[in-house]
């Protein structure tokens, strides 16, 4: 349900606070709240539990690449989950929100495109990578 910590959700370790404005990308693992505001990419490493939940308060200007969000503020720019985001009825995301499972409460605004990715066209857009990285033979090409 939204809003409420289940848990398989990474604990919070990072903290942007109300009164706090941040310029520059940030790289993040575990958790990571924003309250205030953050000028730049936000991007989790290395971890398929991470976590980005950002308040009615908060905004990022931006594009944001994270496992999960959790938004009930605002996202000016794209907005990759490469797991699950979940949209509160204060969320705004001016930009394209490119999803694996979505919840979207009612009064949430998404002034861009909704992406869905499955994994049957995440494994193919991979092995299409693969399959184009791989030179070709000219005795195999005839």
């Amino acid at each position: 349900m939204l809003g409420k910590k289940s848990k398989s959700q990474a604990a919070i370790g990072t903290l942007v606070g109300a009164e706090t404005r941040v310029h520059g990308d940030i790289e993040f693992t575990g958790g990571f709240h924003v309250d205030g505001y953050v000028k730049g990419n936000v991007k989790s490493t290395k971890d398929e539990k991470s976590v980005l939940s950002i308040s009615e308060r908060g905004c990022v200007e931006g594009s944001v690449v994270v496992p999960h969000v959790i938004l009930n503020g605002t996202v000016k720019g794209d907005v990759r989950a490469t797991q699950r985001v979940e949209l509160g009825p204060k969320a705004r995301v001016i930009g394209n929100v490119q999803y694996k499972l979505i919840e979207m409460s009612i009064g949430a605004e998404v002034n861009g495109k909704l992406i869905h990715e499955s994994e049957n066209a995440a494994t193919a857009k991979a092995r299409l990578q693969v399959d184009t990285a791989r030179p070709i033979n000219a005795e195999n090409s005839s």
